[in-house]
């Protein structure tokens, strides 16, 4: 090899060594603690004690904070006309949003459009909340606002009138996916804010749904988009440590939601729900230390402990059928009966109208004998002979005998018996009764002759059937051949 050839190999291996060894002393010196801990955010137009107090307040939202004063600026500056923040539920939009115009003493006006379904409506509190902003223009009369039109000129009233010329006002609509169904001016009109009025005003779209499917066929300004993702299971592990009671050390609790987490992570993601479930099952879950059987770091056995009514808690995850306060009860009572009556009940909620008569209809011919359809269905019956009543004390109750078959059409007779309405015998009431059995709450018997047609048998219990009669005003006792 040349001595050039040579000579250069050396000097880059020298280097190379050289700036591995600068590299790793760099990065020993960033990693040597200082105790002095670096703000996430820095910006010039704000004090730096409001940015380390937001910085606790977002977590594991660093990245759209800093993006979102980047786009703020300082408190002079024009802003970006419109601002679209998407994301799914419970992704931090709302709350982040409403954290940084509070802490940074920013003035804003905040409106759910899911509350003002009606332009009107809408505009109305927008310029109600505007007036708010000073305490000296709390006494004027609510302005009447019919037109969006309308709406430019107060707007640009009140912040003439409020002095909030030299700083940027901002619009929040929330639930912005509702605008869609107001007049075709509106969303292009929010849009255009900043141009209509002249004023340093910038108006943030906060939803659920891509810009895509909002976006108006009209044509309008585009909106700077700012997508806020899902928190992963260490954002949420992080976030719902920080609430831990403080009688309770910060790594028992961070233990107790780790448990938590590897439970319903898996079919809830909804910070909102998990923060609930978390407040509901922890003084379970402390009773084996508060008891003195188990210490804080015994894991395994705080587990073993409350693993049972986790399960029992995933039954009802978003159904809110029990108040929190009937939850507990049943943790403390720990019976199947308060069980079932807390807990069933979301079985049979999602039913349609016709699918309730139908499965009443099945109990009562599963439990009824053919041979009193006439007397409980039927107005003009006849008489009831004597003899007949005095052997039906001679028998066995039917209920626990257990349920009978029963034909389709002597299903169909006393549905149309016991319902209100006049009902034609459609498509739509034959698959209802197939969903019934695909839910198991009907089963299928001796399908397999053609002539006599499909038999069904109910499956539900008297308790089951009973709430389901309460919830459509009928009661199912009266026409029970038990209880006569």
């Amino acid at each position: 090899m040349p001595r050039s050839g040579r000579g250069y190999l050396e000097r880059l291996a020298v280097s190379s060594s050289s700036s591995c060894i600068l590299g790793s002393a760099r990065r020993k010196h960033l990693a040597t603690p200082t105790g002095i801990k670096m703000p996430a955010f820095k910006h010039r137009g704000y004090p730096e004690e409001a940015l380390l107090r937001l910085e606790g307040l977002v977590p594991c939202r660093e990245s759209q904070v800093s993006t979102l004063l980047s786009v703020f600026g300082e408190r002079q500056h024009f802003s970006f006309p419109a601002l679209f923040i998407y994301g799914h539920t419970s992704s931090g939009k709302t709350y982040v949003m409403q954290t940084l115009l509070k802490t940074l003493e920013l003035p804003y006006v905040f409106v759910n459009c899911n509350e003002c379904y009606a332009s009107r409506l809408l505009l109305e509190e927008l310029l109600r909340q505007l007036q708010r902003l000073s305490s000296e223009e709390e006494d004027l009369a609510p302005v009447s606002c019919d037109s969006f039109n309308d709406f430019i000129r107060f707007f640009k009233q009140r912040t003439m009138m409020l002095d909030l010329q030299n700083q940027t006002v901002y619009v929040v609509l929330d639930n912005a996916e509702r605008l869609r169904e107001m007049e075709a001016n509106i969303l292009p009109g929010f849009l255009r804010l900043q141009e209509l009025t002249d004023q340093n005003v910038t108006v943030i779209l906060l939803s659920e749904i891509v810009w895509e499917l909002l976006r108006p066929d009209m044509g309008c300004l585009e909106p700077m988009p700012l997508y806020f993702p899902d928190y992963s299971i260490g954002h949420l592990q992080k976030i719902l440590s920080h609430d831990h009671p403080p009688e309770y050390s910060f790594d028992f609790y961070a233990a107790y939601i780790n448990i938590l987490l590897g439970v319903f992570y898996p079919v809830c993601r909804d910070l909102k729900e998990l923060r609930h479930l978390a407040v509901l099952n922890f003084s379970k879950y402390c009773e084996p230390v508060i008891q003195g059987e188990a210490k804080e770091r015994d894991t395994r056995r705080l587990w073993k402990n409350i693993e049972s009514h986790l399960k029992k808690a995933m039954q009802t995850v978003y159904l809110r059928e029990i108040s929190s306060s009937q939850w507990e009860q049943l943790q403390e009572d720990n019976g199947e009966s308060g069980q079932l009556k807390g807990l069933s009940a979301h079985a049979h909620v999602e039913l349609p109208y016709y699918s309730k008569f139908l499965l009443i209809a099945a109990y009562l011919a599963s439990y009824n004998p053919a041979r009193t359809d006439k007397r409980f269905f039927l107005k003009h019956h006849g008489t009831t002979r004597k003899k007949n009543i005095q052997k039906k004390h001679d028998k066995t109750s039917n209920h626990l005998l257990g349920p009978k078959a029963f034909p389709l059409d002597r299903l169909l007779a006393i549905f149309h018996s016991i319902i209100d309405s006049r009902v034609a015998p459609t498509a739509n009431i034959f698959s209802q009764i197939s969903s019934l059995v695909t839910l198991q709450l009907l089963t299928l018997v001796g399908h397999d002759d053609p002539l006599n047609g499909p038999r069904y048998k109910c499956n539900v219990s008297l308790d089951f059937i009973r709430a389901v009669s309460r919830m459509v005003n009928f009661d199912i006792v009266r026409y029970l051949y038990d209880f006569l």
